[in-house]
């Protein structure tokens, strides 16, 4: 029984330190390869992208349709993907930024989530977390 409760413990303390998005989101590691640049801020840059391109797909919808369900894998994979930078980029001012957008957009796409069956809310949401993607981009630029 306690060789048990050790296992099951050293389990989920790997899951939760591991990120584990691709458990829960396994689509993400897809979008992470269709994505994928020649640096870690050039893939950062193309999901910033396609985001974009899903969240005005999004719009008019209601619940967890299709373009949500990717929108919502796209946004893990970005997630994720802030820890594809090299260590000279990720101590620039800019990826402080970048990170700083990172939380800005977490938090819009936890109000989206809490709004995706209420329009005109789910919209309004969907073109602040579009304007926040451009405002990333525009900060990933000056990372390059």
């Amino acid at each position: 029984m306690r060789r048990a409760i050790q296992f099951l413990a050293m389990t989920c303390m790997l899951t939760m330190l591991s990120g584990c998005s691709y458990l829960f989101y396994p689509r993400a590691g897809d979008y992470t390869t269709q994505a994928k640049g020649a640096t870690g801020v050039e893939t950062m840059t193309n999901l910033a992208t396609m985001m974009e391109a899903t969240a005005s797909k999004a719009k008019g919808g209601k619940g967890v349709d299709a373009a949500f369900d990717d929108l919502h894998n796209q946004f893990h994979a970005l997630s994720d993907s802030y820890c594809s930078v090299t260590d000279a980029q990720s101590k620039t001012p800019a990826y402080a930024l970048a990170v700083t957008h990172k939380k800005e957009l977490g938090a819009i796409f936890k109000r989206l989530w809490k709004f995706k069956d209420d329009q005109p809310q789910r919209d309004q949401h969907l073109d602040l977390l579009a304007a926040e993607l451009k405002e990333l981009k525009e900060t990933l630029q000056t990372i390059k």
